[in-house]
């Protein structure tokens, strides 16, 4: 098995249309134009509203900056850098407000209808066994991360994203004190 990785640094910003920042795409499957998931981090540098995405479920989590309200259709969530992520349906109104200026955040985008996933905010040491073949991500917030399959140990530099696609009755370990773990089943 081989982990593949990106640095945030190596990908470059594209401007949101608003004006109110910038993201950098990470990952898309199977592709930028056409993907089924896709994974990025923004740079939210003015308060305005989300994109909507129909038929797309989005999970969204604070990586620094002091965090975001985010009015969700008539319900109200404030996120910091602590918080776990957010899942939200991607069709519905979403306003975001900033706390106290600009903040890095992670976006997880699924299309509903194709996949599922889940995303945790993982700051201890996590093991898990893969129940079902999946496609599993770390994202090294900062410091060092280390994931840990099977025989093979991968270091996970500060603001890198590591993937890869298992089967099922793999067990994993994730060693960090600050990182984020999705796991998307098809």
């Amino acid at each position: 098995m081989s982990w593949q990785r990106i640095e945030l640094a190596d990908v470059s910003a594209s401007r949101w249309r608003n004006g109110g920042g910038e993201t950098r795409e990470l990952l898309a499957w199977p592709s930028a134009d056409d993907w089924i998931w896709r994974m990025s981090v923004a740079e939210v540098a003015a308060s305005g509203p989300f994109s909507r995405f129909e038929g797309v479920q989005r999970w969204f989590a604070v990586l620094q900056g002091a965090g975001v309200r985010l009015q969700v259709d008539e319900s109200e969530h404030t996120l910091t850098s602590a918080s776990a992520p957010f899942c939200f349906d991607g069709a519905s109104a979403t306003q975001c407000q900033l706390l106290s200026g600009a903040t890095q955040d992670f976006n997880l985008m699924i299309r509903q209808q194709q996949t599922t996933a889940q995303m945790s905010r993982v700051s201890a040491d996590l093991r898990f066994l893969t129940s079902r073949p999946s496609f599993i991500a770390v994202y090294s917030i900062d410091g060092e991360t280390r994931v840990r399959c099977q025989q093979e140990s991968v270091p996970v530099p500060a603001r890198s994203l590591i993937w890869q696609s298992l089967p099922a009755g793999v067990e994993l370990e994730i060693s960090t004190s600050n990182a984020l773990w999705m796991e998307i089943i098809r």
